[in-house]
């Protein structure tokens, strides 16, 4: 058992539930959505150093969060370790989140082009500037932890030596995305070799990737004891319940999938949450994309999807709440747990 005061969600045998940050995905709205559901622990939406540093506003307010968020980190991506370690130092001083989190793991094109995120994968020596940089910026005022993959691709597994690297620089917890950055979100992640990195590391382990359910949940437990916490992604997208489900079977309950009737109270909380953040003369059809995954697998979805482009303001979504309740609540239509993901992979970021 790891000893963590800085991190006392991962103290004493506690077993947190990660929302995986995801660019394009979890904005404060869903992340307070995901935190009603039983989500332990948030993590912003990843933001380039520089452009905190040197960009206009836009970017701070992807990373603001409301004390309801805490714990809450802010993560951070760059190639340069001095613009790492002021930015780490300027989100300390003026968000005070509860970490900060460096990302050495984005597969993006974006982002290793400009050789960020698993890039650095391929040149351990700039990742342990990096993270010693941002360490020794914000000294003990807060944590700051790693999201990494196992390697750029299978004859590079590295692993093992960016946990050294980060163990001797001062990182205090690592998510390891348990495939390597060619894999991208193919094929099953590799809890195996996350359970082996726990079983040696002297800090906290977070397993993410190809956690859908419970009853994955209760593998990873089982298998691999000294895996500290779990980090969720993709499976969260347009279902934040997946955290209430977890919690309520590792109480030894059946989980109760949302009825329609709760999918829509939370998706007009979404929309009420947002709008405030959004601007332009409609802000409503800013929220279409976020609208339509929070639709994923309520009855006749396809045509909801379509009327939501002609949404005009809040009144209109929750007019159209109320029709397809209507429609649909007496003819007992099942609702199912939106399982496939594959129509977003290309856009996921993180």
């Amino acid at each position: 058992m790891h000893n963590c005061p800085s991190l006392p969600w991962l103290a004493n045998g506690r077993f947190p539930l990660y929302l995986a940050p995801m660019a394009g995905f979890t904005d404060a709205a869903f992340r307070t959505l995901a935190k009603e559901q039983g989500a332990d622990v948030l993590v912003s939406e990843f933001v380039h150093a520089k452009a905190l540093l040197f960009g206009d506003g836009h970017y701070w307010k992807t990373i603001a969060f409301d004390e309801i968020q805490r714990p809450f980190g802010v993560q951070l991506f760059g190639d340069e370790p001095a613009s790492m370690a002021q930015a780490a130092r300027a989100v300390c001083e003026r968000l005070n989140p509860d970490f900060i989190d460096l990302n050495f793991g984005c597969p993006s094109p974006r982002v290793t082009g400009s050789c960020a995120g698993s890039a650095l994968l391929k040149d351990l020596p700039q990742l342990e500037k990096i993270t010693s940089a941002a360490v020794n910026a914000v000294g003990d005022k807060i944590p700051v932890t790693a999201k990494t993959r196992l390697g750029w691709d299978s004859e590079h597994i590295v692993i093992d030596e960016v946990l050294d690297i980060l163990q001797s620089s001062g990182a205090r917890a690592l998510v390891i995305h348990a495939r390597t950055k060619a894999q991208r979100y193919r094929g099953h992640a590799d809890w195996e070799t996350i359970g082996r990195i726990a079983d040696k590391a002297t800090i906290p382990i977070i397993a993410n990737g190809s956690i859908t359910s419970a009853a994955d949940i209760q593998a990873i437990r089982a298998r691999y004891p000294k895996i500290a916490g779990a980090m969720i992604g993709r499976a969260a997208i347009g279902y934040p319940w997946i955290f209430s489900e977890i919690k309520a079977a590792l109480r030894g309950e059946v989980p109760q999938p949302p009825d329609l009737q709760t999918r829509w109270n939370t998706l007009v909380r979404y929309a009420e949450l947002a709008l405030p953040r959004m601007h332009g003369p409609k802000p409503i059809r800013a929220l279409h994309s976020a609208l339509v995954k929070l639709t994923a697998g309520m009855p006749n979805s396809r045509t909801l999807r379509l009327k939501f482009n002609r949404l005009e303001n809040l009144e209109q979504l929750k007019q159209l709440a109320r029709e397809h309740l209507a429609a649909h609540q007496q003819e007992g239509d099942s609702l199912e747990k939106p399982d496939d993901r594959s129509h977003i992979e290309n856009n996921f970021k993180n």
